[in-house]
């Protein structure tokens, strides 16, 4: 079972219960001759989440509101067409080598310059242009556990290093999805794993007009200053006065017009000390109107709140998601876990190398229920 200790870490992997979860198995296409497999844990509340092989996405989350009624509060595809489509701004999906952005897509290791792959200008996002979230994964069943493995070669995009990965899913009979990423390398390399849900609790058809009704509270005091092109700058400064601070329950629709860029995409720190082997708390986020709630928790020192802010515009043409809808700007928020972003080029932001024998841990903890 996926119920997790708050002051103490531990192995999703290693927990189970016999209870009446399931794991039901189909096949959702294949991509260059590999099938493609759909997993939808289901546990005895009424929620379902669907996770796939391609990307090691979580598709769907589906899960009542106060008066019962079911809704899928993930944005995403249809089918894996979708997926694989350049309009998927990578929809549930886990993020690496290195989540998040590498400033000039290059750093220095060990006295060694390694330049990794363009793809957002002359930086590096989501591990380039081929990340972890483009690659087809196997997957096994452990227990209550999906289990999804990867392999990424050294020199992929232009890392160091050897190294195998792991995603694992599990769905608790509290509503708790857990999420566990870690990763082993031959060679030092940086490691920033992620998962990119967004999230709309109103129902993932819904957009703005329901968005900008959620409320959020965050656990984080500082944030990444960054440069125009959203690249920190080094700087981390306090949120006290400023429309960064979200510790109190902020309603989005009262600030986000006042957000630099248009909407939040910035890296939050949650208060130090921090400690990788503890699960914190990292925000709550509301929607009143159904009464569906989401926590988050995880053993990461950073969090990134991104309101879909690159998603089209209104007047244009939207994203053609789940069951006809179209997702339009500030369809959805983004609560991603992380190391902060271009750690690896910041002595002051937290070390994200792994080394051989060292083992990247990362869980996340997305906790959905109700408030009458």
């Amino acid at each position: 079972m996926c119920l997790f200790v708050r002051l103490v870490l531990f192995s999703c992997l290693g927990m189970s219960m016999a209870t009446k979860r399931s794991i039901i198995t189909t096949t959702w296409g294949s991509v260059d001759g590999q099938e493609i497999k759909k997993f939808t844990l289901r546990n005895e509340a009424c929620q379902e989440v669907d996770v796939i092989t391609y990307g090691a996405a979580v598709t769907a989350i589906r899960t009542p509101d106060k008066e019962g009624n079911v809704e899928d509060v993930v944005l995403g595809f249809d089918n894996i067409e979708g997926y694989l489509s350049p309009s998927n701004p990578y929809f549930g999906a886990t993020l690496g080598r290195v989540g998040n952005r590498i400033g000039n897509a290059t750093f220095v290791l060990d006295g060694v310059r390694y330049n990794v792959s363009k793809n957002i200008g002359e930086d590096s996002l989501h591990g380039g242009l081929r990340g972890w979230s483009f690659k087809v994964w196997n997957a096994t069943i452990d227990d209550d556990h999906v289990v999804m493995t990867l392999v990424s070669p050294d020199g992929d995009e232009g890392y160091p290093g050897s190294v195998t990965a792991t995603t694992s899913f599990e769905l608790s009979d509290d509503g708790e999805l857990c999420i566990e990423m870690t990763a082993e390398t031959l060679k030092a390399t940086p490691i920033n794993m992620a998962n990119h849900g967004y999230f709309n609790l109103a129902g993932h058809a819904t957009n703005a007009e329901e968005l900008y009704k959620h409320v959020f509270t965050l656990n984080a005091d500082r944030w990444t200053v960054t440069d125009s092109g959203s690249i920190p700058t080094g700087e981390i400064r306090s949120v006290e006065n400023s429309i960064m601070d979200l510790r109190n329950p902020t309603t989005l629709g009262d600030v986000i017009d006042n957000v630099p860029g248009g909407g939040y995409d910035y890296n939050f720190c949650l208060p130090e000390p921090y400690d990788s082997k503890i699960i914190s708390f990292v925000a709550k986020v509301l929607h009143p109107v159904s009464g569906r709630y989401l926590e988050v928790y995880a053993n990461q020192p950073g969090v990134q709140l991104y309101t879909s802010n690159s998603i089209p515009e209104r007047n244009e043409t939207g994203i053609m998601g789940k069951n006809g809808a179209q997702y339009f700007k500030h369809a959805a928020f983004c609560l991603e876990t992380q190391n902060y972003p271009d750690a690896v080029n910041h002595e002051n932001f937290p070390n994200s190398v792994i080394r051989p024998g060292d083992i990247y841990n990362h869980i996340v903890v997305y906790k959905f229920g109700v408030e009458n």
